[in-house]
């Protein structure tokens, strides 16, 4: 696969939150999940990003109950190739579990500083109201977590069932959260999938002041024998409308 392909096809995140606009592009590591360190980090080096997304979870690169001795081992593997690691992706949703403690932990210490939440799920969406102030109460211990350890946590706008879905809806729960600690991990094709002519649009103007990352990748809608469905395809080739986000940033 050539490096033009690679980049077109793969899902990143790109950092918002810099000096110089998307300063730092990372890839994704599901992208590389059952390869090594040492070949994920040649691949990243050669396609020409900062380094990785690192996905610290269970089937990432690193596993979450290994994460103390295995990170740094992985960190010192990608800066053999002259890369850092700017974030990770995690399933971390409570500064009081002991697993996300050491994963934010271990993180801090190898210099990591930007991190992926979990997901805060609607089990039923007539209680919205008690999901997202239940999720503000736990945004706000992440973000005592983050000033002890110099992290920043990133929400996903995932489509479906996740808070965040709406974009409103994470806004709400990251009122009186501390700023410099909890953002938005904004992304433009799950919010197309969630409201694809203007709502994308309204709603980044509203979470853009909290703006941490941005994820990179373009999907289409195809119908199937079971239903419409997304599929993931090329930047560019999609139904997300990169020439009208861009200027927004």
């Amino acid at each position: 696969m050539t490096r033009r392909t690679m980049l077109g096809a793969a899902s990143g995140a790109a950092f918002a939150a810099e000096t110089n606009l998307f300063s730092r592009v990372c890839l994704f590591t599901d992208h590389l999940a059952g390869f090594s360190w040492e070949d994920a980090g040649r691949m990243i080096k050669e396609l020409g990003v900062t380094g990785p997304d690192l996905t610290v979870r269970r089937g990432g690169l690193v596993k979450p109950e290994n994460v103390a001795e295995d990170l740094p081992k992985a960190a010192e593997t990608f800066r053999k190739y002259g890369l850092t690691i700017p974030m990770m992706t995690t399933t971390i949703t409570s500064a009081a579990d002991p697993l996300a403690r050491a994963v934010a932990e271990a993180a801090s210490r190898a210099g990591i500083r930007y991190y992926k939440l979990g997901y805060f799920k609607y089990e039923d969406p007539a209680r919205w109201r008690e999901t997202i102030e239940s999720t503000r109460r736990a945004l706000v211990d992440l973000a005592r977590l983050g000033e002890r350890l110099d992290l920043r946590a990133g929400m996903h706008n995932h489509a479906g069932d996740s808070v965040g879905c709406a974009l409103w809806d994470s806004w709400e729960a990251l009122r009186d959260v501390n700023p410099e600690r909890v953002g938005f991990f904004f992304d433009p094709a799950q919010a197309t999938i969630e409201g694809g002519k203007m709502g994308w649009n309204l709603n980044f103007r509203r979470i853009a002041p909290r703006l941490f990352m941005v994820a990179v990748k373009d999907f289409v809608w195809e119908k199937t024998e079971k239903g419409w469905r997304t599929r993931w395809v090329p930047l560019g080739e999609g139904m997300v409308d990169w020439a009208g986000f861009f200027p927004l940033l």
